[in-house]
């Protein structure tokens, strides 16, 4: 059996082919907020959030002007954005509604609550927030039971921070 990959190992970033670069950068920093770290002219940009080098690659290099690939095909199924609490998953579904963005689906997974959209390119996009692990749903003899249950997105959106 092979040797587990380190503990602490996690997913740095994600990079993504994009047919218009403002457009991109509109919703990712516009609209979620992530701060643009770098640009280089107008073929990539990389954004971040809290000065990070960067969490999210954006590049038209081989899409400037293509379209999403059709349904049914491989490649990337979302990019999941994790948020450290339910107070800022509550200010990104406030700053999804403010640009009018829709969600494809809002999920609470018992391990964690889930908004999913797509971003301009189509590419799918999940906003989460994880539970407490102590709080996690756990069958009989202490497995994960994760669930698909209706995020109440009312309640959700009553923990935006004041003001935002």
């Amino acid at each position: 059996m092979p040797t587990p990959v380190a503990p602490g190992t996690r997913i740095g970033h994600v990079h993504l082919k994009v047919a218009d670069l403002d457009r991109a950068i509109a919703f990712y920093s516009g609209v979620l907020g992530f701060e643009i770290q770098q640009k280089f002219g107008k073929d990539a940009a990389f954004l971040s959030a809290g000065g990070y080098h960067h969490h999210i690659g954006l590049n038209t290099w081989e899409s400037r002007g293509a379209t999403p690939p059709p349904p049914g095909h491989t490649g990337l199924y979302h990019t999941a954005i994790l948020y450290p609490t339910r107070a800022d998953l509550a200010d990104a579904l406030r700053r999804l509604i403010a640009a009018s963005i829709p969600l494809t689906g809002a999920s609470d997974h018992g391990v964690s609550e889930a908004l999913y959209l797509n971003d301009p390119d189509g590419n799918g996009v999940e906003l989460y927030r994880d539970r407490p692990e102590a709080e996690w749903p756990r069958d009989a003899e202490g497995n994960l039971a994760m669930v698909t249950r209706r995020l109440d997105l009312k309640n959700l959106l009553a923990e935006a921070p004041a003001g935002s």
